[in-house]
């Protein structure tokens, strides 16, 4: 069967690596990114014409944002993998309303109205395959993190209630939990806070977003035939 695939955020380093990963195991890619060009320029030039069948920009924080990368949604896509996703840091009672609208429009309405949008014709397919990256803080939650610690516990959520929906139909929904990766969304962090942050980690090490890819690709695959509901943790045991 043809693999043809979403990718959201896939300008971040994590979303790129997942990209990468995918297109060498033979899937066709529809990219969105929201405001890194560069980045989704420089992920292109590695990637072959021929794995590529389309793009866009859009910024899906916004319900306007949503709407036009709705739009824009190609037909008959086989596996949808959702990255997309910002931090905030900072107390919980300092965040302001727009912040709090932001944080769930972006992880969550989003998440809920792309995925919504495609079941049907994967229904149809009586195939696909969907997968949200998470964080170790939906489990676990953050002190400063509250807001993001609430909605990737909220995705933890949606991907096991709606697995149970789907499977009859042979859809599969699973996450990717990473823990503390190294990525520009941990650049507010100090050199010595990320050396307190990897001595707490078993492995010894922060992880690689070529990780989280790895258990994405893992999932995209016939090997998790029989995997269904899970949140996959990518931590080295930090948890």
């Amino acid at each position: 069967m043809e693999k043809r695939t979403i990718i959201t955020g896939a300008s971040g380093e994590i979303g790129a690596a997942i990209a990468m990963k995918l297109a060498s195991e033979g899937h066709q890619l529809f990219l969105h990114y929201n405001q890194n060009h560069a980045a989704i320029e420089q992920l292109c030039q590695q990637l072959s014409d021929d794995c590529i069948i389309g793009g866009v920009q859009a910024d899906l924080s916004t319900a306007a944002g949503l709407s036009y990368f709705l739009d824009y949604i190609p037909e008959e896509i086989t596996h949808l993998v959702m990255t997309s996703g910002a931090a905030y840091y900072g107390l919980f009672q300092d965040m302001t309303d727009d912040e709090m609208e932001m944080m769930l429009q972006l992880h969550v309405t989003s998440p809920w109205k792309i995925t919504r949008a495609l079941i049907p014709e994967m229904i149809r397919r009586k195939f696909g395959k969907i997968v949200l990256i998470t964080s170790i803080w939906g489990q676990h939650g953050a002190s400063c993190e509250v807001a993001y610690s609430s909605v990737k516990g909220a995705q933890n959520t949606f991907i096991k209630a709606l697995a149970k929906e789907l499977g009859p139909s042979q859809i599969y929904v699973n996450g990717v939990s990473p823990g503390f990766i190294d990525t520009r969304m941990n650049n507010h962090l100090t050199d010595m806070e990320k050396q307190q942050l990897v001595e707490d980690i078993p492995l010894q090490r922060a992880g690689l977003p070529e990780d989280v890819a790895g258990a994405v690709s893992f999932l995209c695959s016939d090997q998790s035939s029989y995997i269904q509901g899970e949140v996959i943790g990518v931590n080295g045991a930090f948890s």
